[in-house]
């Protein structure tokens, strides 16, 4: 079993920044891959980024490229979303999940490669 917990969410305004977290405990070591979604109200939950183990590749969904910085602190068992130039599109509650496969970048943009979760943290963008 392995728990996610994340923090970090707020109201901020449109243009401000908020750092996510979300750390993991339990049965960690196998856990290869990393990722964030989001999911706005009467919407799917939806791929944000996602980071393999060893940082060998990271991927963003591109409404969020050059904004948005996602790692991980592997020592920590701990990954982080840096939210910059946040936009009232970005409202959600934002997700962690992990993944014990190898997955591709690719395959890492999809909700069923992802096998835990944590309960979410909501971010509010006001305009």
């Amino acid at each position: 079993q392995v728990q996610l917990v994340e923090s970090g969410g707020g109201l901020v305004q449109a243009g401000g920044s908020l750092r996510l977290s979300c750390a993991a405990s339990g049965r960690t070591l196998s856990r290869n891959v990393m990722g964030w979604f989001r999911q706005a109200p009467g919407k799917e939950r939806e791929f944000v980024a996602a980071i393999a183990r060893g940082a060998d590749w990271l991927n963003y969904r591109s409404s969020v490229t050059g904004r948005f910085t996602i790692s991980r602190d592997n020592a920590k068992n701990t990954v982080y979303l840096q939210m910059n130039r946040l936009k009232p599109e970005d409202t959600a509650v934002y997700y962690c999940g992990t993944s014990g496969r190898q997955l591709t970048a690719a395959q890492a943009m999809g909700v069923l490669a992802y096998d835990y979760w944590g309960q979410g943290t909501q971010v509010t963008v006001s305009s």
